[in-house]
């Protein structure tokens, strides 16, 4: 596992047309590149190798329960927002075979699945995605019991971090304190740098592997304008995404766990479909549920972990019944545990303000509107008391 350190004070520049010698540099280190490509019409994570893959020239645009990409003229390697697929997909699989179990003349014998995981370099990791990822490090890795599986895929990756310099339509990374500059967790950060002035690509570097591949390269010291332009961009596009769309976050947490029967939860339940689009889509949602299969035979058995959803009626089920029997207690069991109880429970909040569950939810329900929703709807109820008691008085 990396030990990551603030980003260094001693960045670097390489030039757009140099890219290729940081993938050059990536895989003579014995790095799988996992980035950015365009397929299906989506910008996903896929294995690369070459400059040439990255969308180039694209852009998406996301709106409650639209993604649409675009061609533009410029040159821009990361003029894109999240993605539908998370970094989730290599940390925490959505299927992984647990163990094997075979017949034999005594009983049967055990077989653990131990493969061992590729060293990934994830290459354009959004500062959302990067914050995501540090909160399942907690879920997974700072509990009394610690997930091996994750364990190994996250000590295998190289994390390099593209700040956003891009606002999105469905992203409130502000809000949540996850965006859009880096800050730590990474292993390299970079910065995409498009004016009259240049191309180039402004690199920092935050762990003793990170600076392994920055040797690598052909040395070009920053300047403070450099440091300047950067700085200027980011902060911009902060002001852009928080002007868009923005989560109040004061007394969330008591808004959500005091408001469990208010009558705001039936409207949005007889508009969520109970597809789970949301929570397959969220960097850092883990259920899971396990599945034991077997051949005709009986002589061969496998169990396997694979991702699940709060949002079906199964997971809900013990002896007896379903817990969350219907839409309204699914989506807000959900919205709860990831703005409130998961504070409670990891201390910190389940959300990174990343935007994929108000895009690709097909009923358009925003997470931000349900939240702004609630408070007002608590307030209203508040006044109300008091002003009842008032007039008791």
């Amino acid at each position: 596992m990396s030990t990551f350190q603030e980003s260094s004070s001693h960045s670097t520049i390489l030039k757009a047309d140099k890219l290729q010698l940081l993938f050059d540099a990536l895989l003579k280190s014995g790095w799988h590149i996992i980035g950015p490509v365009v397929e299906d019409q989506a910008i996903v994570y896929d294995e690369i190798e070459d400059v040439g893959q990255l969308p180039k020239g694209w852009t998406d645009l996301q709106r409650p329960g639209e993604y649409r990409l675009k061609k533009e003229d410029t040159p821009t390697y990361f003029k894109f927002n999240a993605s539908p697929h998370s970094w989730k997909k290599f940390l925490h699989p959505p299927k992984v075979k647990l163990f094997s179990a075979t017949r034999t003349e005594k009983g049967f014998s055990i077989q653990p699945e131990e493969k061992e995981p590729p060293k990934n370099a994830f290459f354009g990791v959004l500062p959302c995605d990067l914050k995501a990822v540090s909160i399942q490090n907690t879920v997974f890795l700072k509990g009394s019991f610690k997930d091996t599986i994750y364990k190994k895929n996250h000590d295998n990756t190289l994390i390099i971090a593209t700040n956003c310099t891009n606002s999105g339509g469905t992203c409130f990374c502000t809000s949540m304190g996850a965006g859009p500059e880096a800050k730590s967790g990474f292993d390299l950060c970079l910065t995409e740098m498009y004016s009259d002035e240049g191309h180039y690509f402004y690199i920092e570097v935050g762990s003793a592997k990170g600076q392994e591949i920055a040797d690598l390269l052909p040395p070009s010291k920053a300047t403070k304008a450099h440091a300047e332009a950067k700085a200027s961009v980011l902060e911009k596009n902060g002001k852009t995404i928080s002007d868009n769309k923005f989560l109040d976050t004061n007394g969330l947490k008591e808004i959500f766990q005091e408001n469990q029967g208010e009558s705001h939860w039936r409207e949005v339940g007889e508009r969520c479909l109970n597809c789970a689009n949301c929570t397959m889509a969220c960097p850092t949602c883990f259920c899971t549920t396990i599945e034991d299969v077997t051949d005709l035979t009986g002589d061969h058995a496998e169990r396997w972990r694979r991702w699940d959803s709060c949002f079906t009626m199964d997971f809900s089920f013990i002896h007896g019944g379903f817990i969350r029997p219907g839409s309204s207690t699914r989506y807000r069991h959900w919205i709860t545990h990831k703005l409130a109880n998961w504070q409670d429970q990891f201390g910190e909040q389940g959300c990174v303000g990343c935007g994929r569950c108000i895009t690709w939810c097909p009923a358009g329900i925003d997470i931000v509107e349900e939240a702004i929703a609630l408070r007002k709807s608590a307030s209203k109820k508040d006044n109300t008391s008091l002003s009842a008691a008032q007039g008791v008085e």
